[in-house]
């Protein structure tokens, strides 16, 4: 996909600074692009919905992730960052509902909105996160084995 076509071209100026997590935010950005595209084309509710569908688990998979972390480091801002976790999912699960009973459709009103989102919760809540995280003494990079569950796209419970 060129990046005119792009709904959200990843830069550097989105990293928080710990490898994983960008590579997690990395990945939901294709993700996202992927759906763009698919409305693009024209593809079939069910293939959008599919791509949604992928888009949900990763983000659950990704939010558990960063959750862990904020825990083990003891972070202070964890419940707020939670909560917008808990929120954000809240919103997709019932759009999910209303696009398998034909009650909404994916838009590009919806695309927007979680570019923006997403944009907004990187610069600002995990940016302050990775920004904590590493003046506590995590490390910018984690261990292979995790690396590699990412890439399988590993239950988070089966990461840990």
């Amino acid at each position: 996909m060129s990046q005119e076509q792009e709904l959200f071209h990843w830069t550097g100026e989105f990293s928080i600074g710990l490898e994983e997590i960008d590579e997690q935010h990395m990945e939901l950005v294709r993700l996202l692009n992927e759906l763009h595209q698919a409305i693009i084309e024209r593809h079939a509710t069910s293939t959008c919905r599919e791509i949604l569908g992928a888009l949900t688990d990763y983000t659950r998979t990704h939010f558990a992730v960063e959750e862990s972390l904020m825990r083990i480091s003891g972070y202070p801002e964890f419940a707020e960052h939670k909560q917008s976790h808990e929120d954000l999912i809240a919103q997709v699960l019932a759009l999910q509902d209303k696009l398998d009973s034909g009650e909404a459709r994916i838009t590009f009103e919806l695309l927007h909105f979680l570019k923006q989102w997403l944009i907004h919760h990187i610069n600002e809540s995990d940016r302050r996160f990775g920004q904590y995280f590493l003046k506590a003494g995590g490390r910018p990079r984690g261990s292979a084995e995790f690396k590699a569950a990412m890439r399988e796209r590993k239950p988070w419970w089966k990461i840990w």
